[in-house]
């Protein structure tokens, strides 16, 4: 870890991380993992700083992710909403 720290309000210190351009990138998809794996429980229970980290912290390695893969693989088929690709497979009143 780097030595630059954060303080929240109330006294409470968090470490900012190494910084992502650093990192190789089988660091970098874990850490990436272990963030989107903890999502979830540090928005429902976690005090306001370590939300405010976790955020920036994910805004941190998801724009360096895309820095290093800006053409990175997408599956064609999660590029239409379920709810719209039904909409866009049922017969249209011309059809009809």
């Amino acid at each position: 870890m780097t030595d630059d720290t954060v303080t929240d309000a109330a006294g409470e210190v968090f470490e900012l991380g190494i910084d992502p351009s650093g990192l190789a990138d089988d660091d970098l998809f874990r850490e990436l993992a272990s963030l989107h794996r903890t999502r979830l429980q540090t928005l429902r229970h976690g005090p306001d700083a370590a939300l405010d980290n976790h955020l920036r912290r994910t805004a941190e390695l998801e724009t360096e992710y895309l820095a290093r893969y800006p053409g990175r693989e997408v599956d064609p088929s999660r590029l239409v909403w379920r709810g719209s690709q039904m909409l866009l497979e049922s017969p249209t009143p011309a059809d009809r």
